[in-house]
């Protein structure tokens, strides 16, 4: 196990070194300066387009509202990524890892936005298993490309070892569990699997209507709690600011328990955490809003500025600022929830402590089931709009769990190698669908903003800009 470990953290520095870190944020700056910046300086709008709309249906087909399809989406992003991911990265690269995960998240959000249009576009309605609209990877290498047998391979392996990068939700949970309340790690991991089967059982439409009640509702209280500190320790916010900034671009000394880091490892860790974090780039955005209801994809692609904006630019941001105020990632040994779980013991007393397990608990809960959803995309992927995919569904969330509870006692930067090894792999291919595709992601934006959104403002009713691939392939096959 020990030489099994070792591989798996060689391989991922391998991976996550500079040019995938070189290439995933040119990719955003590139995209960022196309869109004109539009979806970071478009702050009101984007706003009433995303937060605004949170108790609006939708216009056009699909299967949920925007707001319920983004909530599915924040289930994945708002996850153990934003305490114990945030953990990690500080411990690994430094306070200043965090302004890496702020740079890659700004401009993530180009990218993540071109995800979604790409999900909205490449679509299927699958009506006879399940009535639902889906996408993922392997939809578009078929839709788009032509590609299905690459296309089934990339399904097997996504529904195979999609569920294995969930272990870092489950000991995220038992190790701040087990320290703030004594609970035994193996009582919490069967409590954890049991709430998150009986939820995914139900389908889509519980899912996203658990999601779009527990996601909010967790992230507010997270924040309040995160805002307190900051509060209670404001005069240490300039030092605080000073030594981020200062560590994002020069090595950092070690002390106490922290080893020290270089720029390399501040970069490398902020943006390989930021990603698994928000999700830029992974392709996840594609898989959730593609049941969305919209007038247009690029309406929808304007979640990718409100979904980074409340994990990165937020959550994680009150979690780094915690960590470093109270000192936690020098003074505690460790790097998964159980040092977050620390740092709020340091400033609110056992009660913080507690708060904060209870915190990093509903957190890897909603995670596991937005996971879900996303790998069984690629199960309905693999056995068609079929009576066997309806079929298979019950096995496969069983097979799902698996992981979540047979791995969680395994050593936490070993479980996280592990995520970025396939978080990579994930990463690559979305990248390689958006340059490929870049083309028809620029006229739907241009579409939106030069012809369909100043249509709607002049009271015009112009036709809902919506796709269905089934639908498309039929007609191809027709003709």
């Amino acid at each position: 196990m020990e030489q099994i470990s070792e591989f798996m953290n060689w391989l991922d520095g391998v991976l996550w070194g500079t040019p995938m870190t070189v290439i995933v944020l040119a990719t955003g700056i590139m995209l960022s300066i196309r869109f004109g910046f539009r979806y970071q300086r478009k702050i009101g709008f984007n706003f009433r387009n995303t937060f605004g709309q949170m108790f609006s249906k939708g216009e056009g087909e699909g299967s949920v509202s925007g707001f319920r399809a983004a909530c599915t989406a924040l289930a994945n992003t708002i996850g153990t990524g934003n305490i114990s991911g945030v953990a990690t990265a500080i411990v690994s690269g430094g306070p200043g890892a965090l302004v890496w995960m702020w740079v890659s998240a700004f401009f993530g959000m180009s990218t993540k936005a071109c995800e979604i249009i790409i999900g909205q576009r490449y679509r299927e309605h699958y009506k006879k298993s399940m009535d639902e609209y889906v996408c993922d990877r392997s939809f578009v290498l078929k839709n788009a490309f032509g590609w299905k047998k690459g296309a089934v391979v990339l399904a097997v392996f996504c529904f195979i070892f999609g569920p294995w990068t969930c272990s870092v939700q489950t000991e995220a949970v038992t190790s701040s569990m087990n320290t703030a309340f004594g609970i035994s790690p193996l009582t919490m991991d069967i409590i954890i699997g049991v709430t998150c089967l009986v939820t995914i059982w139900g389908g889509l439409k519980r899912i996203s209507g658990v999601m779009s009640k527990a996601v909010p509702i967790m992230a507010v209280l997270y924040i309040a709690m995160g805002l307190g500190v900051v509060i209670l320790n404001f005069r240490e916010i300039p030092e605080v600011v000073e030594l981020i900034f200062k560590s994002a671009f020069s090595p950092v000394s070690a002390v106490g328990g922290f080893a020290g880091a270089t720029v390399r490892d501040a970069v490398q860790f902020g943006v390989a955490r930021g990603i698994y974090s928000n999700d830029a780039g992974t392709g996840y955005g594609m898989i959730a809003h593609a049941p969305a209801k919209t007038d247009h994809p690029v309406r929808q692609s304007v979640w990718g500025w409100g979904e980074i904006t409340l994990d990165t630019m937020v959550i994680c941001s009150i979690t780094a600022f915690t960590i470093i105020m109270t000192g936690s990632y020098y003074k505690t040994d460790g790097t998964s929830g159980a040092l977050t779980t620390a740092a709020f013991t340091e400033a609110y007393g056992a009660v913080g402590g507690k708060l904060t397990a209870i915190a990093i608990t509903v957190f890897a809960w909603t995670t596991i089931i937005g996971m879900y959803y996303t790998c069984e995309k690629s199960v309905n992927y693999a056995f068609g709009d079929t009576k066997l995919n309806r079929r298979i569904r019950p096995f496969y969330m069983i097979y799902y769990m698996i992981p979540c509870v047979v791995l969680y006692n395994i050593q936490a930067d070993t479980l996280w190698a592990f995520t970025d090894i396939l978080s990579a792999m994930y990463v690559a291919i979305t990248l390689f669908i958006i340059y490929a595709k870049h083309k028809e992601i620029f006229a739907l934006f241009d579409d939106f903003w030069k012809r369909f959104l100043p249509a709607k403002e002049r009271g015009e009713n112009p036709p809902v800009i919506s796709f269905d691939c089934s639908e498309e392939n039929t007609a191809g096959s027709a003709e």
